[in-house]
């Protein structure tokens, strides 16, 4: 074996690799990083900015604390690096009752004391007059959730992990992994890396890392865009949003600096392998018309021209919950993946547990739900459990 020995070498310095390269090297941690590309950068999920942050989680409870535990870290962030990353807009949650219900939701943020506001179609549209809801819509406001700037976490975080200690290689493809007893190696196009684990974070390039490992992750096309809007949808007056519909699932932010009300789709999505094209914003006819027409329907002063498109990727697991495990043959090979559209706000935290991990063997948090042994094929799909949004 030549070259250098690393504690733990990352693969994949997006949002969840390069939180844990700064949970790793702030705890004294020989660190690497290996990233495709240069960090923040358009080949994955985290451009585009921003993000939605928001606490009222549906699904297994340990989603809500570890969105709670998210803010913290994100807070933290922004004070040891001196940028703003977080802007606390309140999140304003819609959905047409005959498709939705946020009992559950209540209910569960009721009992970890997360405050919530449950609204009624009246009382929606007397605060955010630009909404046009009819009458058997509801809303679950969230005074204390808002929106991250993605692009600026992924700043702080490479900058403070190289403070601390951390080595970045960017723009240096991973071609395989092997493992042994005693350890791994990373090959690249610029030669071999060793050390004594490795966490896996690819996102939706996890299937250029097959055969050694094959995880349960579809990637999809998702596009976003940017609309001319009135003053009731500027930032500061109308919150990050979600809205559930018969049209579908969506979520979206205001203007901010006049750079129109941004919104995505949630559900869909054109399947995307590595190596083949992305097809540009425009390329189908859905990608500006499912978002006007909501737009149009239900929050009319925002659906002026369109500023901007832009294209990302969801990884999808197959039930839309988080994967982070353990490699099924090598207990020191983690793997963090399958974040399917949602996972963003959690980076932080999703750092901190495979720090957790890698140096003590087991996390502080709760994340039995994110098995990757769930999905033996001897399971049923319907033990499986759907979100629903970002």
């Amino acid at each position: 074996m030549s070259g250098p020995i690393y504690d733990v070498i990352i693969v994949g310095a997006g949002s969840m690799g390069m939180s844990a390269g700064y949970h790793l090297a702030r705890r004294g941690v020989k660190t690497l990083l290996i990233d495709a590309f240069d960090p923040p950068h358009t080949e994955g999920s985290h451009h585009g900015e921003p993000r939605l942050i928001r606490h009222a989680y549906s699904g297994d409870p340990a989603y809500i604390d570890l969105a709670l535990r998210a803010q913290t870290l994100w807070e933290e962030a922004e004070a040891e690096s001196g940028t703003e990353l977080l802007v606390r807009s309140g999140v304003l949650n819609l959905a047409d009752t005959s498709v939705y219900s946020f009992s559950g939701r209540l209910h569960e943020a009721e009992q970890r004391r997360v405050r919530v506001e449950r609204l009624a179609a009246e009382e929606i549209t007397r605060r955010w007059p630009g909404l046009t809801i009819p009458d058997h819509f509801e809303a679950m406001y969230e005074p204390d959730a808002g929106y991250l700037y993605s692009e600026r976490c992924i700043t702080a975080y490479r900058q403070l992990a190289l403070a601390h200690g951390a080595k970045l290689l960017v723009n240096t493809p991973v071609l395989d992994v092997t493992a042994t007893e005693g350890g791994v190696t990373v090959h690249t196009k610029d030669g071999d890396f060793h050390g004594a684990s490795v966490i896996l974070s690819a996102g939706a390039w996890f299937q250029s890392l097959s055969p050694f490992i094959n995880m349960p992750i579809r990637a999809v096309r998702k596009v976003v865009g940017w609309f001319e809007s009135t003053p009731a949808f500027d930032a500061g007056t109308f919150p990050g949003f979600t809205l559930g519909t018969t049209e579908g699932g969506f979520y979206g932010f205001p203007s901010i600096g006049g750079a129109g009300l941004k919104i995505g789709r949630h559900d869909t999505g054109l399947t995307w392998k590595p190596g083949e094209p992305l097809l540009p914003f425009g390329s189908e006819d859905s990608d500006e018309g499912d978002l006007r027409r909501v737009l149009e329907k239900y929050m009319p002063g925002a659906a002026g021209r369109l500023l901007k498109g832009a294209v990302c990727k969801y990884e999808h697991s197959p039930d839309e919950d988080f994967i982070i495990d353990r490699h099924p043959l090598h207990s020191h090979v983690l793997l963090a993946g399958g974040f399917s559209g949602h996972g963003f706000k959690f980076s932080s935290v999703v750092g901190e547990i495979l720090a957790d991990l890698a140096i003590d063997g087991r996390s502080r948090h709760e994340i039995k739900p994110f098995s990757l042994s769930r999905f033996d094929t001897r399971k049923k799909p319907e033990d499986n459990v759907i979100l629903e949004g970002t």
